[in-house]
């Protein structure tokens, strides 16, 4: 599914929106997706405390935006500019691919609570398909 100008135009401008609250969106989005779907929890079953406002859940929500917003900026190159990212979580973590649409989903939902408004079916699309993207580049080693 690829982006097209205007759906890059769109992401761009609703990430600006995003962006000054990327680390209290990336804990709800982190903690919705292991609330909801406990099996996400095996990959940070090393971790001491996952419940909402620790410490971990909010370190690794910040870096899921941050990493998004490494996205935003490559998004004329996803596969490429999130490749790093692709090798650590496919050879080094093996985290099961579907588990990047379950967050995908998750970061939606949050996105919608926080900007009800700004979250247009026309953004709420092209956002979408930035997501999928993400998740399909953050896979491509897998493959």
């Amino acid at each position: 599914m690829s982006l097209s100008d205007k759906d890059k135009r769109l992401v761009k401008a609703f990430w600006a929106k995003v962006a000054p609250k990327a680390e209290v969106i990336g804990h709800d989005a982190l903690y919705r997706m292991l609330s909801v779907y406990p099996q996400t929890k095996t990959y940070f079953s090393h971790w001491p405390d996952i419940s909402s406002g620790s410490a971990p859940v909010k370190n690794h929500g910040k870096k899921i935006m941050g990493g998004l917003a490494e996205a935003v900026a490559k998004i004329d190159d996803l596969v490429g500019g999130l490749l790093t990212l692709s090798e650590l979580h496919a050879f080094q973590m093996r985290v099961d691919p579907n588990n990047y649409k379950i967050l995908t989903h998750c970061i939606l939902v949050v996105l919608a609570v926080y900007f009800p408004e700004d979250l247009s079916p026309e953004v709420h699309l092209a956002f979408e398909k930035f997501l999928t993207n993400v998740a399909l580049a953050m896979s491509d080693k897998y493959r």
